[in-house]
């Protein structure tokens, strides 16, 4: 496998494989699957800082949603989806299917978010 000098940026991403070629279906209508290369994933481990804690804790005083973990948590899923695409890229693939996101608490105060899916080659039927 290929290892990048640098990650990519998510515009260069988008450029790479769009995200209408990334589903969590098994088909990808208009397309055929030519080749299946295999499991692709991306994997972030965060903690929250102590800042963001005490800020989370004010929010749960007041109720509603919680601004602060919410940005956190989607920022988190982000860049598991966007490290899971350079894995695909890496492998030749040009489109993801299957896609699913998994969260499990490592220790208390960190989780570690899983994107992963099927990288394949398709092309237009």
């Amino acid at each position: 496998m290929r290892v990048p000098a640098r990650p990519l940026r998510a515009c260069e991403i988008i450029q790479n494989m769009t995200h209408d070629l990334v589903t969590t279906a098994f088909t990808l209508e208009g397309y055929r699957i030519v080749q299946n290369l295999g499991l692709v994933r991306g994997i972030v481990v965060r903690s929250r800082s102590i800042f963001g804690t005490i800020g989370a804790g004010l929010q749960t005083i007041v109720g509603g949603n919680i601004t602060l973990l919410t940005e956190l948590c989607e920022k988190t899923r982000s860049h598991a989806f966007e490290l899971m695409i350079q894995h695909a890229m890496d492998m030749g693939a040009n489109a993801v299917i299957g896609c699913r996101y998994d969260a499990t608490e490592v220790m208390s105060g960190v989780t570690e978010v899983l994107c992963y899916g099927t990288a394949v080659v398709v092309e237009k039927s």
